[in-house]
């Protein structure tokens, strides 16, 4: 497998025996890192190679201003992908992630290289979004929103000085969800999408998850698993193993 330079958007979690086989590629949430998905790792059979997507802004790239823009993110996670070998890949997006993650799988498509499967997670279909204002809200109710949907660990909820740290690029992540919209004319995807809803999530209206069936051709199936909107944290082997049985013929 062609080495992924330090510092790019796509990195490697795993060492796969056949990395030409096989390949989950996931997008994180508003705020989320690469690391989000390292305890996949352990659920991903050797002869798959398991990859996420480090936006700027966060982890090793905490010092680069974050991209504000879905179509600009997936373009470069894209043409990292690209310079790999070919192999059937699985695109996993969760929230933002899910947008980035279909953007991704539009120029993979163009390229000719269109991912095995679209997997979205935690989110409504391209240009729509619940409480699409959020990022405009004073820092303290901002803050407070965030960390009761239950994606901010409890040690860094009470930390001022990271509060501080992180508030500029979770309001820019946000605010690019909010102002994303798919482009006009876009042709269907031919690959199926799987969409995962997290009861309870209250981001998400799940009767407009359907609507997701519009951007491919290829088949939708949804399924609704236990907690709320950061669900991916709850039986994260079962939803791997979901993950993986998509796309097989």
């Amino acid at each position: 497998m062609s080495r992924i330079r330090e510092r790019s958007w796509v990195r490697s979690l795993n060492a796969a025996d056949r990395p030409d086989a096989r390949a989950v590629c996931c997008f994180p949430h508003s705020g989320g890192s690469a690391i989000t998905f390292g305890g996949w790792s352990a659920a991903v059979p050797p002869d798959v190679s398991l990859m996420a997507v480090q936006y700027p802004g966060r982890g090793d790239r905490f010092a680069e201003p974050p991209v504000d823009d879905v179509a600009a993110m997936a373009g470069c996670a894209a043409a990292e992908l690209l310079r790999l070998p070919p192999a059937g890949r699985l695109l996993f997006g969760h929230s933002l992630g899910a947008l980035v993650a279909y953007e991704t799988a539009l120029l993979l498509r163009d390229a000719g290289e269109e991912p095995l499967a679209l997997c979205v997670s935690a989110a409504l279909p391209p240009g729509e979004m619940s409480n699409s204002g959020v990022h405009l809200a004073p820092d303290d109710e901002f803050w407070a929103t965030l960390c009761e949907l239950g994606g901010i660990e409890p040690a860094v909820a009470d930390n001022a000085e990271l509060r501080e740290l992180l508030l500029p690029t979770l309001r820019s992540d946000l605010r690019t969800h909010a102002n994303y919209r798919p482009r006009p004319g876009t042709r269907p995807l031919s690959c199926p999408v799987r969409c995962y809803h997290g009861a309870g999530d209250p981001l998400v209206d799940e009767e407009r998850l359907e609507d997701w069936a519009r951007v491919t051709s290829g088949g939708f199936t949804r399924t609704v698993r236990p907690g709320g909107h950061f669900h991916l944290t709850h039986d994260a082997e079962g939803l791997v193993a979901d993950v993986l049985s998509q796309g097989r013929a």
